[in-house]
């Protein structure tokens, strides 16, 4: 994947953990999330996941805390979303391709591999092509 792609991904993954994370704080009270990711501190990556932290913890001025946990520390990158469905972790900050496993369509919401050209075309099917739907849909089941 890409630098832009990841990007992208992890921007994403940043919109949906800040969503959650501002809707309970809105009672006025302190959140702390738990989240895992696949990128090492040093990758360009993993670099923009230490900046969302930091924009989320100042957005919400302290009301919202970020414990990030880099390269497989607590599970492993393939464990990550189980670890966090079971409340083991908040967050899963890695890619949906890590689920393949459970169902082969993880692959097209993950790393893709070359199947398209850019990630606006990722996008356009998310988006536009019913992508987004399926990918609820799938996953829903876990």
């Amino acid at each position: 994947m890409n630098l832009l792609k990841k990007a992208a991904y992890v921007a994403g993954i940043a919109a949906l953990a800040a969503s959650t994370a501002l809707t309970a704080t809105a009672g006025g009270h302190s959140t702390n999330l738990r989240i895992q990711t696949h990128f090492s501190e040093e990758s360009p990556s993993g670099k923009l996941a230490a900046e969302f932290i930091d924009n989320i913890q100042t957005m919400s001025g302290g009301d919202i805390t970020i414990e990030m946990y880099y390269s497989s520390s607590v599970v492993t990158s393939v464990e990550t979303f189980d670890a966090a469905a079971t409340g083991i972790l908040d967050c899963d900050m890695t890619g949906g391709a890590y689920q393949v496993g459970k169902n082969p369509a993880f692959q097209f919401v993950g790393d893709i591999m070359g199947g398209y050209d850019s990630p606006s075309d990722q996008y356009s099917w998310l988006y536009n092509g019913g992508g987004y739907e399926a990918a609820q849909e799938l996953y829903n089941k876990y």
